[in-house]
């Protein structure tokens, strides 16, 4: 039978919304960084973006400063802060991965949704409104004063919603940002969303599915 869960909970970037800095990058580095070498710059500004979240708080804007002065330091080229400012910018505006609201609408009203975001307030809710349909809860890096996948953040989600990690579902396509962490933290029911944006490991028990249509299956809908 099917797991029902209190709370399905959800990474919002790149599982829910598409995730587009990629398509920043390469736009505004196209002049500095040769075509061949692209593809590895994005991945050590995601490398950078990764660690610039694993230690105290700090806003979110300046994540994407640091991490892309960072990326740019190593490759011999200059940035500067407003062009970091440019990714911060643009968060807002992306909208869903075309699968997201119909798999959500079967769904929504029988168990509720909740986010747990690495997104600023400022930003989350333009977001979550062009998911097009209703959540429960919001959560975001911001008000737990930590980023995923530091525990703190997964513990403060759970303590708000009164429940333990034996209560939520939690879906990602990140092992490395939200899935490893809930594993570690005892979250048993956990789906990895393989959008390609990293490799899985069935070593932390979740179920797969390509795309949030696999969704309601899963919970028995």
């Amino acid at each position: 039978m099917p797991f029902r869960p209190k709370y399905i909970t959800f990474d919002c970037y790149g599982t829910l919304t598409r995730f587009r800095m990629d398509d920043i990058v390469r736009e505004m580095f196209a002049d500095r960084i040769p075509a061949a070498g692209m593809d590895r710059f994005i991945a050590d500004f995601s490398v950078y973006r990764f660690d610039e979240v694993l230690g105290d708080w700090k806003p979110y804007a300046r994540v994407l400063q640091n991490a892309l002065q960072r990326t740019c330091r190593k490759w011999g080229v200059t940035c500067t802060d407003a062009e970091g400012l440019r990714y911060y910018d643009a968060v807002p505006t992306w909208g869903p991965h075309a699968d997201v609201t119909a798999g959500l609408a079967r769904i929504a009203g029988k168990i509720p949704l909740v986010i747990l975001s690495n997104a600023a307030n400022e930003q989350i809710q333009k977001n979550v409104d062009l998911l097009g349909v209703p959540f429960h809860r919001v959560y975001t890096a911001e008000q737990a004063q930590a980023y995923k996948p530091r525990l703190r953040a997964f513990e403060y989600m759970l303590g708000e919603l009164g429940c333990g990690p034996e209560d939520i579902l939690h879906v990602s396509s990140s092992l490395r940002y939200d899935l490893m962490s809930a594993d570690d933290l005892g979250v048993k029911n956990k789906v990895f969303v393989n959008r390609g944006h990293g490799p899985g490991c069935d070593a932390y028990h979740y179920t797969e599915i390509p795309d949030i249509g696999g969704l309601p299956a899963v919970v028995g809908l």
